[in-house]
């Protein structure tokens, strides 16, 4: 693909070229779509051994002070108030609607929260951040640091062979460690469904670390187009195709996000926007709900089907599609109304003017193997 003259690149961009990494313009980067052994192979590799992905187009922001986290808690309604030293919460920035502006991480490095948003919205994120939380805490943007995800069973095997120390962290948890000689910050977690650790690296030693990584027997590189199908065949959310901001995590089945000390009663209870129509949504339930999707036969469906009755009435759309390697078949995730969101529900999915016969089932497609000790 030729080259954006305004894409950026990230610290990475000349391995990705040596390695024959197929280009594309993503979040305004050039970013590995794939390699020459192909998505599916990729997929299957990070599922069976261990996958390196280059994330470092995603934004790295440190908020320092004592108040950091009561601020935060102002803007996203997780409980980043009692979260530990090493700890990690996934939460989400919203809007006076209760709609999703970002999906975030947060973690207590024990100094500071260190926060990692989407590349597509980092800009209005940190904007965001900085109009609301400027006169509360210092907010350092971390532009010298880049970022690598390593994921699959044997990513802490490889682990241990540069930090043993890490492989004492659970799921969600962080901490400091020098990996390759580089000072990095690492929290076990991932966007595969697999175990798998996230490494926050000074950007001029992220090459290196990088290649000592793939000098791994167990390490393939591993693209954008694998990274999607194995977190849609795990059911994860994808910013501004299963979120976004006409949708509330009610609606988006993440009701768990709410922190229990912010509902309704409870110690800290509401406080960030769109809080009161989230609470009432919480109680009361939603209109529309975020589904799995099975449809029948092996074409897949995508993002913007239209989702029917067996009667023809239409009830939603498809968000996220695709073929699912691991489970050798097509899978989907999307939104309908909840009098059809039961597990069990018989649908159809129109797919270039044809009906496709589906089913609503959970959205996690593979088994998640977070390592939580």
């Amino acid at each position: 693909m030729a080259e954006s003259s305004t894409a950026l690149k990230t610290p990475l961009y000349d391995l990705h070229m040596e390695l024959g990494a197929k280009m594309v313009e993503f979040a305004g980067y050039m970013m590995p779509v794939s390699y020459p052994a192909g998505i599916i192979k990729e997929h299957t590799h990070t599922r069976e051994k261990a996958g390196l992905f280059d994330v470092s187009h995603m934004g790295q922001v440190k908020l320092i002070g004592s108040g950091a986290a009561e601020a935060l808690e102002t803007l996203v309604p997780g409980d980043v108030v009692g979260l530990a030293p090493g700890e990690q919460r996934y939460t989400l920035f919203t809007n006076e609607k209760g709609g999703i502006l970002d999906d975030l991480m947060v973690t207590n490095d024990g100094e500071s929260l260190f926060l990692v948003v989407n590349a597509a919205c980092k800009d209005q994120d940190i904007a965001h951040l900085k109009q609301h939380l400027s006169d509360h805490c210092e907010i350092k943007v971390l532009e010298d640091r880049a970022l690598l995800a390593l994921q699959g069973p044997a990513a802490a095997k490889v682990m241990e062979s540069f930090a043993p120390e890490l492989n004492k962290l659970t799921f969600m948890k962080g901490a400091y460690a020098s990996l390759n000689g580089a000072e990095c910050f690492v929290t076990r977690s991932g966007y595969t469904g697999e175990d798998g650790f996230e490494i926050s690296v000074p950007a001029d030693e992220c090459e290196a670390l990088a290649r000592a990584l793939l000098a791994h027997e167990e390490v393939e590189p591993i693209g954008l187009g694998a990274r999607d199908s194995l977190r849609l065949e795990a059911g994860l959310c994808l910013y501004g195709h299963d979120l976004n901001t006409e949708t509330n995590l009610v609606e988006g089945n993440l009701k768990w996000v709410l922190s229990k000390p912010r509902r309704s009663g409870e110690a800290r209870e509401g406080g960030f926007p769109g809080a009161a129509e989230t609470l009432k949504q919480f109680a009361e339930g939603s209109s529309r709900k975020r589904v799995g999707i099975q449809p029948e036969g092996r074409a897949p469906v995508r993002e913007g089907a239209e989702i029917q009755t067996l009667d023809g009435e239409k009830i939603g759309e498809i968000t996220s599609g695709g073929f699912g390697p691991t489970v050798g078949k097509p899978v989907a995730m999307g939104y309908v109304s909840s009098e059809y969101a039961a597990v069990g529900s018989k649908l159809k999915v129109i797919l270039r003017g044809r009906e496709i016969a589906a089913e609503v089932v959970p959205a996690i497609f593979v088994e998640h193997r977070y390592f939580r000790g």
